[in-house]
């Protein structure tokens, strides 16, 4: 995530407000053709897509616990932070977006992954 306070947002989506989402918790945004998953994790905000890789399931009515959403439907769960599988039955990792904050509202940038290359993310941590 990163804190813009001289960044042009125009080419950035503007998705809510940081006070629409607690911590510790998630709110679901439909933007276009994008529904999103916001997630308020140690007062960092994280995007991800909403519908999860394996089923119907919506991962910000699912259960978050530390930095993974467990999905709704079939208890698959992803690292919120890298989008990265963290249990079973997903098997492809979660789309996540670049974040940015300003004026206390929460962006994306549609065109950049949080994390561009495995390199740069660190490891999913199941916690359980």
């Amino acid at each position: 995530m990163t804190d813009t306070k001289h960044l042009d947002l125009t080419r950035f989506l503007e998705l809510c407000s940081t006070a629409d989402v607690a911590p510790g918790e998630a709110t679901r945004v439909a933007r276009g053709d994008r529904t999103l998953a916001v997630f308020n994790i140690d007062e960092q905000f994280y995007v991800t897509d909403d519908l999860c890789t394996h089923g119907p399931g919506s991962l910000s009515e699912g259960y978050i616990e530390g930095d993974v959403v467990e999905c709704d439907f079939h208890n698959g769960a992803f690292n919120i932070r890298t989008g990265e599988v963290v249990a079973p039955p997903c098997m492809i990792p979660l789309k996540t977006y670049l974040v940015h904050t300003a004026d206390g509202k929460v962006y994306i940038d549609p065109e950049q992954p949080a994390c561009p290359s495995a390199l740069t993310c660190p490891k999913a941590v199941a916690n359980g």
